[in-house]
């Protein structure tokens, strides 16, 4: 038993919502009890006692949008890599470096992303994952990773013709692999989906092909209208937009994520709503690849399930929902947009999105619950209580600010010190593995001068 106490608890539970000395009681993986720190340690007098010490203790957060195999970007210097635009993005950069990375390195670059989610506060991913340089056995490899950081993940392989036939087919194999993999594992910490790139880059009949091998519990993680290009090439080659040949094609449903919906329109919006299909919106992402902002207040407005993701971009919520609020209100010109969508998206639709794949309740601190708590060093200067607690976490927090992060009744991080892994070795074996990485790059095509800035 472990009590977690001494905090400002904010529970997102409308029964009680906020604690001014709060304490959750941890019994294995679930939430035994919430109440204030005064009861419980009455209640539970030889449980282990974690201190707040007068900071926040709330649900760890969902990134329900990342990419793993992005990690070893970062300082990655790519010769002649002069984007015009959102396909030379994804040419030039990320499709280059997901053909060159081995087993080892997306591995390492699970591991990785691990240790920044669990810095964060971040204990649930779904994960869209590349390496057509090496398909088979990837998500396993993300897999291995995730059940030694403690981080619940529901992974897929990104399916795409994009290198022909033949790997677009290694690439559903290993989806259907991976999704009976996690159907068959009882830790209650993986979960499975049948991932797709995105329209422009997938046949009618590849999409047969995922349909076929896609087992019935499983739905589609795909990105949809990400880039003007994707929806001019179904308009051309399909006559009929994105959304529409998902409905056509089955992939849309209530256990589908449509990632990105920028360039969609109203009868789309509809079509999202009616099949109830789930949409992630991911704001830094957008706004880096200069794609444009989606329709994500409206989308949210029209009752379509919405949640907000990173792209791989941070691993820090916190930051992903600064960036939303402002780029809504900047977009709209309204200074009231976002201030309650973009909180809703993050605390409560995440979860309600992830509770399409995990059974046990999670962002949110009650009895039964799943015991995903993190702990932040954030001692407010103004009154805070369950009226004003969003503004308290958007304006005086952010991922960095967690200092103690829980994950099914396991403590990861405590005090700032990751407790399950040898953060330093993993970071010097991620060094040499980024090197090597570029330095294939370098060999292969010309394109890298092998280095990182």
């Amino acid at each position: 038993m472990i009590i977690i106490g001494n905090g400002r608890l904010i529970t997102r539970d409308e029964a009680r919502p906020f604690l001014e000395n709060g304490a959750v009681a941890v019994d294995g993986q679930v939430i035994a009890e919430v109440g204030s720190s005064e009861e419980l340690k009455k209640a539970y007098p030889k449980a282990q006692w974690i201190d707040a010490r007068g900071g926040v203790i709330m649900p760890a957060f969902i990134n329900i949008h990342e990419h793993i195999y992005s990690a070893f970007a970062r300082g990655l210097s790519i010769k002649g890599y002069d984007p015009k635009g959102f396909l030379d993005i994804l040419d030039g950069m990320w499709w280059t470096i997901d053909r060159h990375l081995t087993l080892e390195q997306t591995y390492l670059s699970a591991m990785a992303t691990y240790i920044d989610c669990i810095k964060n506060g971040v204990t649930t991913i779904f994960d869209h994952h590349a390496s057509f340089g090496h398909i088979g056995g990837s998500l396993f490899k993300i897999g291995e990773a995730a059940r030694e950081a403690g981080i619940r993940s529901c992974l897929c392989y990104e399916v795409s013709d994009r290198d022909g036939e033949d790997k677009a087919r290694e690439a559903v194999l290993e989806n259907e692999s991976f999704i009976r993999h996690a159907l068959s594992d009882e830790s209650g910490m993986l979960a499975g989906m049948m991932g797709m790139h995105a329209s422009f880059t997938i046949s009618d009949k590849t999409m047969e092909l995922c349909a076929a091998h896609k087992p019935s519990q499983a739905g589609y993680h795909i990105h949809v209208a990400e880039g003007i290009e994707d929806l001019h090439q179904c308009l051309k080659v399909y006559g009929k937009r994105i959304i529409h040949r998902l409905m056509d094609c089955g992939v849309l449903g209530e256990k589908s994520l449509a990632a990105h919906c920028i360039y969609i329109n109203n009868h789309e919006m509809d079509l999202l709503k009616d099949t109830d299909t789930c949409v992630v919106h991911n704001p830094e992402s957008n706004m880096g690849n200069a794609c444009g902002c989606p329709p994500t207040m409206e989308l949210v407005h029209r009752g379509v399930l919405t949640g907000l993701g990173t792209d791989g971009y941070t691993h820090d919520m916190l930051e992903s929902y600064k960036v939303a609020n402002v780029l809504h209100k900047h977009h709209l010109c309204d200074a009231n947009a976002a201030w309650s969508e973009v909180p809703r998206m993050l605390f409560e639709n995440n979860a309600k999105i992830v509770g399409r794949y995990f059974d046990r309740p999670l962002g949110i601190l009650k009895q039964g619950a799943g015991a995903d708590i993190i702990v932040t060093d954030y001692i407010p200067l103004t009154p805070m209580d369950e009226t004003n607690v969003n503004s308290h976490i958007l304006f005086g927090m952010n991922g960095r600010s967690v200092v103690t992060t829980m994950a099914a009744g396991k403590v990861l991080m405590k005090d700032r010190v990751l407790t399950e892994l040898d953060e330093e070795k993993i970071l010097a074996d991620c060094r040499q593995a980024a090197a090597e990485l570029a330095r294939s790059i370098a060999a292969d095509s010309g394109k890298a001068d092998g280095q990182h800035f």
